[in-house]
């Protein structure tokens, strides 16, 4: 058995011995929904966050404006990176579409009666942001996955 300069042995490794390789850790990542829906809410998030930053602090468009601007594009970006990337539907767009806008009706309306709800116990709102935003986020997976972007009988 030959050692390498650090010493270690460079003999095989069986798989089930192998440390996982940074690219095939990727890859399994990229496989699954979860860590795709997660990782495309993110980036919705993002997107929400810098272009309301970017609208009113640089282009200096007022805040009421500059607010829903940001979450609609932020919404149209979710909505185009969960179809194709995370659930990759194959059901008809539209149907999706109507689902989809029928949902954040209901997301927005369940979180404003969950953050007014903890803020008239007397708890923070924050909290209560907090609570609906995981509320919305598990519903909102299985919805996606089952309901808004299920893939066509058959594949």
């Amino acid at each position: 058995m030959r050692s390498s300069i650090s010493g270690a042995s460079s003999s095989p490794q069986s798989p089930a011995q192998a440390p996982p390789s940074v690219p095939g850790l990727a890859l399994g990542l990229y496989q699954n929904a979860v860590v795709r829906f997660l990782f495309v809410g993110g980036l919705s998030f993002a997107l929400d966050l810098g272009l309301l930053a970017l609208l009113h602090e640089v282009f200096g468009v007022e805040l009421w404006l500059a607010t829903p601007i940001a979450f609609v594009v932020s919404l149209v970006f979710n909505f185009l990176l969960q179809r194709m990337f995370t659930f990759r539907a194959t059901n008809k767009g539209s149907v999706s579409a109507v689902k989809y806008i029928l949902l954040v009706i209901v997301n927005i309306a369940v979180s404003d009666l969950v953050v007014t709800g903890f803020d008239a116990l007397g708890w923070s709102y924050l909290i209560g942001k907090a609570c609906a935003t995981v509320m919305t986020t598990v519903w909102n997976y299985f919805l996606y996955r089952h309901w808004i972007f299920k893939r066509d009988a058959g594949e």
